[in-house]
């Protein structure tokens, strides 16, 4: 997958077919979409485009409503990663500021889609709406396609019935711990993408050997406070273990660590990935060392019968 960062620098595309959007998550809708994309390029021996924004459109436009408190289900790092599995030939990603914002839908598709990318087909799912004031949508395009040449294809409802997951359901199943709803939503395990460093002495010293994980403040959402079943893959080598986190609350300030089972020891600023599989327990027993010591041993045998 080809990924272009520099709009002023897009190349002119083979029969681009493309789309747009903000893909948080690259859940099971999105994933229908991106499959029709493929299947459609192929069709007319193109590639597929996508584009994309970054930072999140409601973060720049509405800092201090919408946006103010807006984490992601990705990283870009880890939304990158996930695209690549898709089959994409293409992936654009616009840095999106008050300026581009202001950018009308016609200027977006005579300058970009058509101008840069020369595309040949547009697709849009149902009830799609872009540009500046949400004044383009799909009657728009279909009269640009016909002085661009370029054809417009739209998803219809009954095909992206499963786009109604939406990323915003995602992210509230992921804040209300509800793991497995979104990891079913999004038809892969809701992950990290992370570095691991020394755990904290509150848990060192029960004689539990963890580790901390690098958080992207404000930017990756975290879920509740609680004890998770993970796997992690550090090099290739997959285990099973646990996620302890009190990261939201900081009364303990011990953030949110991992103990990895099979006795495996992590170098410090080791790179690795943490999949969450299931919340555990949403109550930890910091204020007692003997009852946190036991709930600890008991969620990791409960982790290790879980994951297979």
């Amino acid at each position: 997958m080809n990924i272009y960062r520099d709009i002023s620098k897009l190349p002119k595309i083979k029969n681009a077919v493309v789309t747009t959007g903000s893909f948080d998550g690259v859940h099971i809708g999105h994933q229908a979409l991106i499959s029709r994309l493929v299947k459609l390029a192929r069709s007319i021996d193109g590639e597929t485009v996508l584009i994309t924004f970054y930072p999140h459109v409601r973060k720049v436009l509405y800092p201090d409503t919408a946006g103010k408190d807006l984490e992601m289900i990705n990283s870009q790092k880890e939304k990158i990663e996930l695209l690549s599995r898709t089959g994409l030939d293409n992936l654009v990603i616009i840095n999106f500021t008050r300026e581009f914002a202001r950018t009308s839908a016609e200027e977006f598709v005579r300058n970009i889609l058509s101008e840069k990318l020369g595309a040949k087909i547009i697709v849009v799912g149902y009830n799609h709406y872009f540009g500046h004031n949400k004044e383009g949508n799909y009657e728009k395009l279909i009269k640009l396609g016909q002085e661009l040449d370029f054809e417009v294809v739209e998803i219809p409802k009954q095909e992206l019935e499963k786009e109604t997951v939406g990323s915003s359901k995602i992210r509230k199943s992921l804040k209300d711990g509800k793991i497995m709803h979104a990891n079913a939503y999004l038809d892969h395990i809701f992950f990290f993408d992370t570095s691991f460093f020394s755990g904290t002495n509150a848990l060192q010293q029960l004689g539990f050997k963890t580790y901390s994980i690098a958080i992207e403040v404000g930017e990756k959402l975290i879920p509740p406070d609680g004890i998770y079943a993970i796997r992690a893959d550090i090099n290739g080598f997959n285990t099973k273990g646990i996620l302890i986190s009190d990261y939201h609350q900081q009364k303990t300030g011990k953030g949110v660590e991992v103990l990895l089972f099979d006795g495996v020891e992590v170098e410090e600023g080791q790179n690795g990935k943490v999949y969450i599989h299931k919340e555990l327990t949403s109550n930890i027993s910091w204020n007692n060392n003997d009852r946190l010591k036991r709930q600890i041993d008991e969620m990791i045998k409960i982790s290790n019968e879980l994951i297979y």
